[in-house]
């Protein structure tokens, strides 16, 4: 099974990179497939890679469905009042408007893919995000502090995105 840190395989050899534009969002390593400037502007596919215990704050998209599919790894899910369990191959759709956040289960953390149609959330992803120094999962960014909270929020709402909850422990 490929490790999602290091981007190797199962015989221990470096994977060539995934085309498409490498980004290290809030604790992960996102890499952008398909933009929404791309095409007639609405859908994004982004992978994403995660370390165990990632979870984002509650939130609901305002103006977009989010589709996840998990590629390696276990995810918890929390979606409305359920809490949902996805494996490699698994997925689940979060319409919009539905409060929901997600928690990596598994020790070797998890890789999976979000499709999303209207660009909100692919800009949010880029207006926080840095480029990737290195193919792999930055450095844990510890507890957020008040101002970066703030800003997180903020910049969720300029996109559609509004911060409702705290991430799943």
């Amino acid at each position: 099974m490929m490790q999602f840190a290091d981007l190797r395989d199962e015989d221990d050899t470096l994977m060539p990179p995934t085309p498409g534009t490498h980004l290290w969002f809030l604790d992960t390593l996102v890499t952008i497939h398909a933009s929404c400037e791309e095409g007639t502007g609405t859908t994004s596919l982004i992978e994403h890679r995660a370390r165990q215990a990632d979870s984002p704050p509650l939130h609901i998209h305002r103006a977009e469905d989010e589709l996840f599919y998990v590629l390696d790894g276990e995810i918890r899910f929390q979606i409305a009042q359920g809490e949902p369990r996805l494996g490699a191959g698994q997925t689940v759709l979060v319409p919009k408007g539905v409060p929901h956040t997600y928690r990596v289960e598994s020790a070797a953390g998890a890789r999976w893919l979000t499709v999303t149609t209207g660009g909100d959330f692919e800009r949010f992803v880029r207006a926080l995000a840095r480029p990737a120094a290195q193919l792999s999962v930055p450095p844990p960014a510890g507890e957020p502090t008040p101002e970066a909270i703030h800003h997180l929020t903020e910049t969720a709402r300029a996109h559609g995105i509004e911060i409702v909850g705290p991430p799943l422990h």
